[in-house]
C-alpha cells in the first residue's frame, strides 16, 4: 500500500473551509510527491461529522487556486461534487433511459455517432475533466484528419503490430457531418447538466466549421412537363404528382390514410410518416413527421379531382381482392391494401428520370420543385412554410432564398411599373 508523508496537519473547518498539503507516496519502490488539498463541502445529517472532498495537483499553485474555486462554489450554493463518471459511462446511461420519446431511426443514427466518433475519441475522458478546448481539439480533427479506424489487409482482417492493431485516418469529416456529431454530444452533455453531473455544457463554447449548403436544382417547367408525361398510366402516378403538388416528403406520402383526406373540402392533414424499423430491414411503422407537428393543406382541385379519382380505382382493387384486402386505410398501397416502402417509391422514380435524360433527379426535388413552383405563382412565404412542414419561415427564406431567373425578371419589371408611376 502507498504510504504518505504529510507536511502539514489537517485541521476542522466550516463548510467551504479547506486546507492544503504536501504529499510523498511511494509505488513500486519510486517516490512521487503531489499537493492535495482538502476541503468540507457540508455535514452528514445522520451523524454530524464533515463531509470531506479532497484535489490534487501537480503545483502548490494549482492546488489552490483549485481550492479557491471549489469553496467559492460552496459558499455560493453553486458547488457541483466533482463526476468521476467517464463520457463513455454517461452516454450508456444517457442512450439507455434519456432518449424514450425519440424516433428510432434517431436513436439508431445517435448510436452510429457514439460508436464511430465520440467514444474512441472522448470516451474515456472524466465529464469533469471534459473541456471545451478538448471537444474543439475533437472537432477540429475530425475536420483535418478525419477518424482513425482499424487498418485492414485484402482479407479485411484488421492489421496488427506488435500484437497492437494498426490505425489509419480516414477522409476528414464534412463540416454537416461534424455538426450532427456536435448535435449528440451536445444534447447528452446537456442532460448531464440538468442531473447535476456538470455545471455547464463545455460544447457551448466550441465553434464549428461552416456548413455550405448544397445548391437545390428543382425540376424547371420543362422537365415538369416531361417527367409528368412519363409516368402517365404508371402504377405510381397519383404519388408523384401528389409529392410534386404538395410538397409532401416520400415518408409523409407513403404513411397518407384516408381519415386525414376531406376531398370535400380539399384538404390534406399531414400528420404521420412510414419509417423502417431501425436494424430490421423490410419492417415498417407509421410515426410521427419530421418535426413531431402535423399540418393541414388545401390541394390544389387537380390534385383533390386526382385523389376522388384514385380513390374510386381502390375501391375496384378491394373488392377484386376480396378476403385477401388488408384494410390498413393507406392511400397509397399495393393491389391488397398493403403499404407502399417508400424505398419501392423512390427506385420507380429513379428509373423514370433515367429513362428521360434526368439521371440526377432526386426524389426530394419533387419537394423542392414545388417550392419554387410555389413561389413562383405568386404565394407568399408563410404560406409555403406551413404547406412544406418547416418550423419557420427563416428557413424556408433561406432554403429557397435564390431566386430564379424569371422571378428576378418579374421583379424587375414591377419595379419598372411603380418607378413610371411615381415619375409621371
Amino acid at each position: 500500500m502507498p504510504r504518505g508523508k504529510s507536511n502539514a496537519k489537517n485541521t476542522k473547518g466550516a463548510s467551504g473551509a479547506g486546507t492544503i498539503r504536501k504529499k510523498t507516496v511511494k509505488r513500486n519502490g519510486k517516490e512521487y510527491t503531489y499537493w492535495e488539498a482538502r476541503y468540507t463541502t457540508g455535514f452528514d445529517p445522520g451523524t454530524g461529522k464533515q463531509i470531506q472532498k479532497s484535489v490534487t495537483g501537480k503545483t502548490q499553485k494549482e492546488v489552490a487556486q483549485k481550492l479557491r474555486q471549489f469553496t467559492t462554489e460552496i459558499d455560493t450554493d453553486q458547488y457541483i461534487e466533482p463526476c468521476k463518471m467517464t463520457l463513455r459511462e454517461w452516454l450508456e446511461i444517457w442512450e439507455r433511459d434519456y432518449l424514450v420519446s425519440v424516433k428510432p431511426h434517431t436513436v439508431l443514427s445517435y448510436s452510429a455517432n457514439i460508436k464511430n466518433h465520440i467514444n474512441p475519441a472522448l470516451g474515456a475522458i472524466r465529464l469533469d475533466a471534459l473541456h471545451p478546448h478538448v471537444i474543439q481539439g475533437f472537432y477540429n480533427s475530425l475536420a483535418k484528419e478525419g477518424m482513425l479506424v482499424p487498418k485492414h489487409d485484402k482479407d479485411g482482417k484488421a492489421i496488427r503490430k506488435d500484437g497492437k492493431i494498426v490505425y489509419e485516418n480516414t477522409a476528414p469529416l464534412s463540416a454537416k457531418t461534424i455538426k450532427n456529431i456536435h448535435g449528440v454530444l451536445h444534447r447528452a452533455l446537456q442532460q448531464a447538466v440538468k442531473v447535476g453531473y456538470i455545471r455547464f455544457n463545455p460544447t457551448d463554447a466550441c465553434e464549428l466549421p461552416r456548413v455550405e449548403r448544397k445548391e437545390i436544382v428543382p425540376l424547371d417547367a420543362n422537365d415538369i412537363a416531361e417527367f409528368t408525361n412519363a409516368i402517365k398510366g404508371n402504377k405510381y402516378e397519383t404519388i408523384f404528382l401528389v409529392m410534386l403538388f404538395t410538397g409532401m416528403r416520400r415518408g409523409e406520402a407513403c404513411g397518407l390514410t384516408w381519415d386525414c383526406i376531406n376531398l370535400d373540402k380539399g384538404t390534406i392533414r399531414i400528420n404521420k410518416q412510414l419509417q423502417n424499423v431501425p436494424g430490421h430491414p423490410g419492417e415498417w411503422k407509421l410515426v410521427s413527421t419530421k418535426n413531431g407537428k402535423s399540418r393541414t393543406i388545401l390541394a390544389a382541385p387537380t390534385i383533390v379531382n386526382l385523389l376522388r379519382k384514385h380513390r374510386s380505382q381502390q375501391n375496384e382493387a378491394r373488392l377484386m381482392a376480396g378476403p385477401l384486402w388488408h384494410d390498413n386505410g393507406f392511400v397509397f398501397c399495393d393491389e391488397f391494401g398493403e403499404r407502399i416502402s417508400p424505398h419501392t417509391v423512390y427506385d420507380n422514380y429513379k428509373k423514370i428520370v433515367k429513362a428521360i435524360g434526368l439521371p440526377h433527379a432526386r426524389l426530394h426535388d419533387l419537394r423542392h420543385s414545388y417550392a419554387v413552383a410555389a413561389l413562383q405563382s405568386g404565394d407568399d412565404i408563410k404560406t409555403v412554410q406551413g404547406n412544406l412542414g418547416h418550423a419557420t419561415a427563416a428557413f424556408t427564406l433561406d432554403v429557397y432564398g435564390h431566386v430564379t431567373p424569371q422571378m428576378q425578371q418579374a421583379s424587375a419589371a414591377r419595379m419598372e411599373a411603380f418607378i413610371q408611376s411615381v415619375s409621371s
